[in-house]
């Protein structure tokens, strides 16, 4: 038996939650194009992500540690896949659509520039004159200009569901796009990867602490939720093993997984929620860790913030990349035909400062790095 689109869509009717989003019933993409014979829509877009240059390029771009590193830290792709991985879980547990939860989660950070955050902020200060820089919004660049693969259209042409799951992507990190339909939630699909976001970036940048010595199993004892659960295992901070460490990492996104499906559930269910037009008419968001939840996460993000990503190392890695983003960014604006050829000529068609921007915004940390030594070493080749 062969399953064409038509089965496919036809399986998602009679075995998703009624409130979920069905690739048959969406909204359509920008240029009109047919649709593949044994894929969804979603499924679509979500090739269409993965084999873009701008994915590609997220192994090599920082989650917190630069690339180079070492190479048992996460990058930004690893950190996406994860984000995948916990967001598939979720919807999987509610009856939600996988294949756009997975697509939207795989897309969020394509817009991410080198150097993580520190370089997010150093080109929003430098963008200025171009609108600044927001890398939700660059996401969405890539994926409707930037990324030009098809003779007929600019970008990847997704469809609406998932293009509203990257400009409707919100966390600490993320500001979402007021302008795309403000008065409406994001489909659950959407709402579920932006708690799956929070979610793998608690636990791995809590394991890359560890692992990398930043922090130490004494530290992180004094945390409620991860004291709770290391007293749980017998587990004592003076004897902290590599298997601790893994069985610590495990446990607590179990813990917040578990907790996002029963209490989104409760939620659905307090709320009446019947169909997906319901999700997008709600008061406030319906996908979310409990309160208790909530406020231990918040306990661990506090702890993180204080001890793992304002440590002295991390914070020498974050002056050294605005420095380098900074020279880097003000020598193409002061002599632009130091710019490759292609860049020179998008220039001429975008404006100096949004083409600077978006090239910057598009190299891994080792090509800007690679970059300010062809510029300012007199000894690199050019």
């Amino acid at each position: 038996m062969i399953y064409t689109r038509k089965t496919l869509e036809d399986n998602e009717k009679a075995s998703l939650a009624p409130y979920a989003s069905l690739a048959g019933e969406s909204r359509g993409r920008v240029y009109s194009e047919s649709e593949s014979e044994y894929r969804t829509a979603f499924q679509k877009d979500r090739a269409r992500v993965i084999h873009t240059s701008a994915f590609r390029r997220l192994e090599y771009k920082t989650q917190v540690f630069v690339n180079f590193a070492g190479d048992y830290y996460r990058t930004r792709l690893t950190h996406t896949i994860e984000v995948a991985q916990v967001a598939k879980s979720i919807s999987r547990a509610l009856g939600l659509n996988e294949d756009l939860a997975e697509t939207i989660a795989l897309a969020h950070d394509l817009g991410h520039p080198p150097f993580g955050h520190a370089g997010e902020k150093t080109l929003n200060r430098l963008a200025k004159a171009a609108g600044g820089f927001e890398h939700n919004k660059q996401s969405l660049r890539v994926v409707t200009q930037l990324e030009h693969r098809y003779p007929k259209f600019q970008g990847l042409n997704l469809s609406w569901e998932t293009l509203e799951g990257i400009m409707k992507h919100e966390t600490d990190y993320d500001v979402p796009n007021i302008e795309w339909e403000p008065d409406k939630q994001p489909s659950l699909e959407a709402q579920v990867v932006n708690i799956a976001d929070e979610f793998a970036y608690n636990a791995h940048d809590l394991d890359d602490g560890l692992r990398s010595g930043t922090l130490t199993p004494k530290q992180i004892y004094e945390v409620p939720i991860i004291g709770k659960i290391m007293k749980g295992f017998g587990v004592s901070p003076i004897d902290f093993s590599d298997q601790d460490r893994y069985a610590l990492i495990r446990e607590i996104l179990g813990l917040e997984i578990t907790d996002a499906i029963r209490f989104t559930a409760d939620r659905l269910e307090q709320n009446q929620i019947k169909t997906l037009e319901d999700v997008r008419s709600a008061k406030s968001k319906l996908a979310s860790p409990s309160p208790k939840m909530k406020q231990e996460l918040k306990e661990l993000k506090s702890f993180l913030y204080q001890n793992f990503y304002f440590h002295y190392r991390l914070i020498r890695m974050t002056k050294k990349a605005d420095y380098i983003l900074e020279r880097i960014y003000n020598a193409y604006l002061s002599s632009p035909n130091m710019l490759p050829t292609q860049m020179q000529e998008k220039a001429k068609k975008k404006g100096l400062e949004r083409t600077v921007t978006d090239y910057i915004a598009g190299m891994t940390d080792r090509f800007a790095s690679a970059e300010y030594s062809r510029l300012f070493d007199p000894h690199a080749l050019a």
